[in-house]
């Protein structure tokens, strides 16, 4: 195959959340005895949407959002590439459904990527991948994710997590932002940290997986439910994260202090501190950006990206980090050539 000419790069990034807002206050007036204040030092989640919406009504509003912004012919978009945990059904992929909401070509490749808090960056890679190729011209990445296995009466994982999507255009031409090289990984042997254990091949669901369980700290979750060992995921991402972005500094001949700005998967407020602090990356260029959002899995770079996007200039480095479930880890360089149209 013919590799084609021309730096594959980012069009242009829109997002789309629910309605629905849950404040740190709503949550204590549910909760009752329960610490707006102390979630907030710790998470630094304020605000979270959540809605009743489907995966694929979220990744199409964010599309249309998308090409209604940028003036996007739709009939150009050859590929869809659709980054979820939550999708639709287990079949058949929520890609396809969104390629029919979003009314694109027939001749249009799409398919999901199962993956989350590094799904963003492992979706560029792909993205990079099929432009790079040939086999894709103009390529709509979108990630998107909802809070459906979180169970309700579970405070630890509802103060963090939101809902939302987000859609990336990508091509050679027109771009705002050059994507480089990336570092990959992935640890197996840390899944059940981070999982939901039942629904799959593997444990199906059953009256027993939907048996609440309630914990030490009062939480109440079902092997139905996301379960999160918190310190397990503070470790890896101590581990991890510097390690994947010295590599791939290292990858695109970048040092740390040619990075103007530093976007790395919004986890929490503890975990992103931490590590700034640990590499010591001054505030200034380090990304905090969850208050409002919350965790929204793989959409919090493309969010936080666009939400920064009128400070960058031409030339400028922004480091891109995702790490987390799986586990598994992406980081990548982009350099920035202009403003979105």
């Amino acid at each position: 195959m013919n590799v084609i000419e021309g730096a594959p790069g980012i069009e242009a990034v829109e997002y789309w959340h629910p309605a629905q807002g849950a404040s740190n206050d709503d949550l204590a007036r549910e909760f009752g005895d329960w610490d707006a204040r102390k979630a907030y030092r710790v998470t630094g989640v304020r605000n979270r949407y959540v809605g009743n919406d489907r995966l694929s009504d979220m990744a199409a509003a964010a599309a249309e959002k998308l090409f209604q912004a940028h003036s996007v012919d739709r009939s150009t978009v050859d590929f869809l590439v659709l980054v979820t945990q939550t999708g639709d059904y287990l079949m058949p992929a929520t890609a396809c459904i969104v390629q029919d909401k979003l009314r694109l070509p027939h001749t249009c490749g799409a398919f999901d990527v199962n993956l989350g808090c590094s799904g963003y960056v492992y979706g560029l890679s792909i993205a990079k991948a099929l432009l790079t190729s040939g086999a894709a011209k103009r390529l709509l990445l979108i990630t998107g994710e909802k809070v459906a296995h979180i169970n309700k009466n579970d405070r630890s994982s509802r103060v963090l997590f939101g809902e939302a999507a987000a859609a990336t255009l990508l091509s050679r031409e027109n771009i705002v932002a050059e994507i480089g090289g990336f570092d990959l990984g992935t640890d197996g042997a840390g899944y059940k940290n981070l999982i939901v254990e039942a629904g799959g091949t593997a444990l199906p669901h059953s009256e027993e997986t939907a048996r609440g369980i309630v914990d030490e700290a009062g939480n109440v979750r079902s092997r139905d439910n996301l379960f999160m060992d918190g310190m397990e995921i503070f470790n890896f991402s101590m581990r991890t994260g510097p390690a994947t972005i010295r590599a791939a500094l290292e990858k695109n001949g970048v040092s740390q202090d040619q990075v103007t700005l530093f976007i790395l998967h919004q986890a929490n407020k503890m975990i992103l501190e931490t590590l700034r602090a640990r590499m010591n990356i001054p505030k200034e260029r380090f990304c905090i950006d969850l208050e409002e959002m919350g965790n929204t899995s793989s959409c919090t770079i493309p969010i936080a990206l666009r939400n920064n996007m009128e400070k960058l200039g031409g030339g400028d480095k922004i480091l891109l980090c995702g790490f987390g479930i799986g586990y598994s880890w992406a980081s990548t360089v982009l350099t920035w050539r202009g403003k979105q149209k």
